[in-house]
């Protein structure tokens, strides 16, 4: 976007003025209860918790007898790039409630739930399991209806509810700790948490976090509830996103900068409570036995894109449980603007000790970027790198860089729209560079492998990633 003078806008809260505004709908009398996000089945509500149990009985990573798929995908359906790592990959989606934070976003509910994901290496034959959606049908549809690419992409031109992404709900989990592991431990899956944009559903990053997966990470993908399009729950109910009304309202007041730091303020909120819930034990935990025995929370990350990038930064700021993090394009302060170095984040005027990937389309750097700038000044005696992915656009860091080629060829999406979304870098070679740097940021920082130099200078394997001094 364009600001006044020219200057570039970031997409952060902007983006919620797309998004319609809503309440938490109840589906009608006779509507299911089950199957919701990635065929989420059961509710127990113990501790607090909504537990899942996978599908048609199948109780989540290793438990179970594998229900039939269906032939082949739906019609219409785009499909996302493969992972390359040695695992196929699995899913189980969660139902949390924490119970003692009243919703900052749904007046006189006096609790928060949200819908989180987490994939996980499968064992072999995972795919006869079923493939999980990118969105259910329901978050499909008011996902067409109002997103961030609404201006190029007119509802009904995208067939969204047909995408299955390459984890597989309820197979069961991969044995064992994998060969060259650091840790002689049954605790072998270091743990990723990943934090969708504005106005983006936790499934929006699916190429990336199905990637890692498949490489030995467990990855914990939140929806952060009235800000998503629609979060379904396991009952049916759907929380649709609030922030046009939000940002309305903070206009006529002048007071976006405080909606900005609302925003901020409610993502680390729900990414702590995410930590805590998975650390529960026994009963109290909502993880199938087999995932949660596996979970080093001794080795825990984060990334996200745009408003989730600045969600990964500033929890790590705030929680040391965050070992390392990785920000793909976002904003780190309470401005709408790039350039503006005013209303700085904690982060941006304290910085950070832990390690830091920054990853900016073309012309975004710590030297372009005021909130950038502010937490690489601060940010002393720690490891940080500031990488360029050559002719991206800021959608280039969700799966729109590998969806949007497609709706282009199907509905004769302009070549112009097309290079407004995802810019000009070949959408396979922008899918494996970030599939490179940032597994090999992890695998540094969480599991101690050499990354043979990939993070430490200009490689010609990726001659499309600039390192920015």
């Amino acid at each position: 976007m364009l600001g006044t003078g020219g200057r570039r806008v970031r997409r952060f809260v902007m983006a919620g003025a797309l998004m319609a505004a809503g309440v938490l709908v109840a589906v009608p009398a006779g509507g299911r209860k089950s199957a919701g996000v990635d065929g989420v089945a059961g509710v127990d509500g113990m501790a607090g918790v909504h537990r899942v149990a996978g599908v048609n009985g199948v109780a989540g990573p290793g438990g179970g007898t594998p229900p039939v798929s269906a032939d082949g995908p739906p019609a219409g359906a785009m499909t996302l790039p493969a992972p390359t790592g040695r695992y196929q990959v699995g899913s189980v989606a969660l139902h949390l409630t924490h119970w003692t934070r009243t919703d900052p976003w749904a007046g006189g509910q006096t609790h928060r739930e949200l819908m989180v994901s987490v994939r996980y290496p499968a064992r072999a034959g995972a795919g006869r399991y079923p493939p999980a959606p990118q969105l259910s049908a329901r978050e499909a549809a008011a996902f067409d209806a109002r997103n961030n690419f609404s201006q190029q992409v007119p509802p009904g031109k995208a067939q969204w509810a047909a995408t299955r992404t390459s984890a597989h709900v309820g197979a069961p989990l991969a044995p064992g700790s994998p060969a060259g592991a650091h840790r002689a431990s049954r605790r072998w899956l270091p743990v990723v948490l990943y934090s969708p944009g504005v106005g983006d559903p936790r499934s929006f990053g699916s190429t990336l976090c199905d990637e890692l997966a498949s490489r030995g990470y467990a990855v914990v993908t939140i929806d952060h509830t009235y800000e998503a399009p629609a979060v379904e729950f396991p009952d049916g109910r759907l929380a649709r996103s609030v922030l046009a009304a939000e940002l309305a309202k903070a206009q006529k007041s002048g007071r976006i900068t405080e909606l900005l730091k609302k925003v901020s303020g409610v993502r680390v909120a729900d990414t702590r409570f995410v930590l805590d819930e998975l650390a529960g034990r026994g009963a109290h935990s909502p993880l199938p036995p087999g995932l949660r025995r596996a979970l080093d929370l001794h080795a825990v990350g984060m990334f996200g894109q745009s408003a989730g990038g600045f969600t990964a930064v500033q929890t790590m700021h705030d929680d040391r449980r965050i070992k390392a993090a990785v920000n793909l394009d976002g904003v780190m302060g309470y401005t709408q603007r790039d350039d503006d170095p005013s209303n700085p984040s904690t982060v941006g005027r304290e910085g950070v000790d832990r390690p830091l990937l920054l990853m900016g389309m073309a012309g975004n750097t710590h030297h372009t970027v005021a909130s950038w700038g502010a937490v690489w000044r601060h940010s002393t005696g720690t490891w940080l790198r500031d990488l360029t992915l050559r002719g991206s656009r800021h959608a280039s860091y969700t799966d729109a860089e590998a969806l949007v080629p497609q709706i282009a060829r199907r509905s004769g999406l302009p070549r112009k729209d097309v290079t407004a979304l995802i810019g000009t870098v070949d959408p396979a070679r922008a899918v494996a560079a970030q599939r490179a740097y940032v597994s090999a940021f992890f695998d540094r920082w969480l599991r101690g492998r050499d990354d043979g130099g990939l993070l430490d200078g200009p490689s010609g394997r990726f001659p499309e990633v600039q390192f920015v001094p």
